[in-house]
């Protein structure tokens, strides 16, 4: 085979390939072995039926045609190898000769990674926040924890800020009820305005027994966005208690057994998070620090494939948040326009370091190892809810192990690139990230030789259930050794190119 490489720009090539015919055989006798399983021939068993027989029967230019579908593929995975081609996507493809016996002739136009060659890592600077944690900040947390152990005590009283009530709620649109917006014993915080426009102001006070109406807009529904006269009952007036911050709430709500010993925990918990923080930090600003040193040629068509899958990715999650894009432009107080340029500059630092991640895993000869990628496949199941092997066997059935591989290697030539950076937090001190990124990756690992413990323990009635539980200790293991791999993700993210890669 003879393959001819021509650059028809700094991220496309046209490969020109020439075969000779003898090299299609295996090709050929496949084909004829196809074909005569699918033909019924007088005095012939299906299979059995002889190439001579098939070729005065049907013609050969149906065995050809067969032959060559099955051939060209391979070929082009075998000039792309021999070549050094690394291809990006699917090829345009083109038979340009096919002479019986003869030759087989083909082109094949395809996108590639730009060629580059990557700046020094060693001391790239990188600046990352403190890991110090302030008494306050104690303070803040222990507080959240009081407020979950809070309980709620009933008053007679009319309503105030900060009370919790439990009410019923009626609409009506042009004289006639909203039958989509009546509810009853719904429990609220007054104060909060998560419900209705208004509704604050309606019930402050108001007492228990009392009922009030208001104007307000529907939010949601057949009459979303219409006016509406909003009638509201209160059948109940309570007031949050929080326990008292003592050794008896440490106890209760830790395992230690003074105020003391869980403050000092507690602050030691949210140094740790800070630092797995550092640790993500460093990763997606020493890529920051990176890019801003590359100007790489980008591929029209893996940008727009980008872009449209980040497009269809947010536009999912408006969907399942109960929101349209308008509304969520609303919120952020963005244009249309606006979101479009931010997808579209999203898309194109995600291809760019894609290319980055690829270039530098092959020139420091990264691989996926094993242990790895069966880490990779546990971490994800554990986070989606599903059994680790029900997830393994999705992903080879839909031929996703390559693109599970880009994204181990792409991950570790990430950390890589952290751990080779000079890294400092922003009060000057140096932070080793090579060792934190150890520490995560022992915790993470604890965190999910428990979770695979839980779940082997549990029986077939509750496995939901404690796969539940160790999915959030999955998390946060998780979150802690691949903080940070937004990077990552932005490199593997549109790139079924590196799967795609041979």
């Amino acid at each position: 085979m003879k393959t001819d490489v021509e650059e028809l720009g700094p991220t496309r090539v046209k490969l020109t390939i020439e075969v000779p015919f003898e090299e299609l055989k295996p090709s050929l006798d496949q084909a004829y072995r196809e074909v005569g399983r699918q033909v019924r021939v007088p005095g012939f068993r299906p299979g059995h039926v002889p190439p001579r027989v098939i070729d005065q029967r049907f013609g050969r230019g149906v065995v050809l045609e067969q032959a060559v579908n099955d051939a060209v593929p391979k070929l082009y995975g075998q000039a792309l190898t021999d070549n050094e081609v690394f291809a990006l996507g699917q090829p345009e493809l083109e038979i340009t000769r096919l002479d019986d016996g003869q030759q087989l002739a083909f082109t094949a136009e395809v996108d590639v990674r730009p060629k580059f060659q990557l700046p020094g890592l060693e001391g790239l600077p990188v600046t990352v926040d403190g890991a110090e944690v302030s008494p306050d900040e104690v303070e803040e947390y222990i507080g959240r924890l009081r407020e979950r152990f809070a309980s709620l005590r009933g008053v007679d009283r009319p309503v105030e800020q900060g009370d919790y009530v439990s009410i019923d709620l009626s609409a009506a649109a042009g004289g006639k009820p909203v039958e989509d917006a009546q509810a009853s014993g719904v429990s609220y915080e007054v104060g909060s305005g998560s419900m209705l426009d208004g509704l604050d102001e309606a019930l402050t006070g108001m007492s228990a027994g009392d009922s009030a109406t208001f104007t307000a807009e529907l939010a949601g529904g057949g009459h979303a966005g219409e006016q509406a006269e909003v009638t509201v009952t209160v059948h109940s007036v309570k007031v949050k208690d929080l326990p008292e911050l003592d050794d008896e709430f440490a106890q209760s709500a830790s395992e230690f057994d003074t105020l003391g010993e869980f403050r000092a925990a507690t602050r030691e918990r949210l140094a740790t998070a800070k630092q797995m923080q550092q640790v993500g930090q460093a990763r997606e600003r020493a890529m920051d620090a990176l890019l801003e040193q590359l100007d790489l040629p980008l591929p029209d068509r893996l940008v727009a494939e980008e872009t449209e899958a980040r497009e269809q990715d947010l536009l999912q999650q408006i969907e399942r948040a109960g929101t349209t894009r308008e509304g969520y432009l609303e919120a952020r107080g963005i244009t249309s326009g606006d979101l479009d340029e931010e997808l579209s500059r999203d898309a194109r630092r995600a291809v760019k370091a894609g290319f980055v991640l690829d270039q530098l895993a092959q020139d420091e000869g990264l691989e996926a190892e094993q242990d790895e990628l069966n880490s990779y496949v546990i971490e994800q199941a554990y986070r989606m809810g599903v059994p680790p092997d029900r997830l393994a066997k999705e992903l080879i059935d839909r031929g996703q192990l390559g693109v599970i591989q880009a994204e181990v290697v792409r991950a570790k030539a990430l950390t890589l690139m952290a751990e080779r950076a000079a890294v400092t937090d922003d009060a000057g001190r140096p932070v080793d990230v090579k060792a934190l990124a150890e520490t995560a990756s022992r915790e993470a690992a604890g965190a999910q030789a428990a979770a695979e413990a839980a779940a082997g323990l549990a029986g077939e009635e509750t496995a939901g259930a404690e796969t539940a539980g160790a999915e959030t200790a999955g998390d946060q293991a998780a979150g802690a050794e691949a903080g940070g791999d937004e990077a990552a993700g932005d490199g593997a993210a549109g790139d079924g190119a590196a799967a795609s890669e041979s």
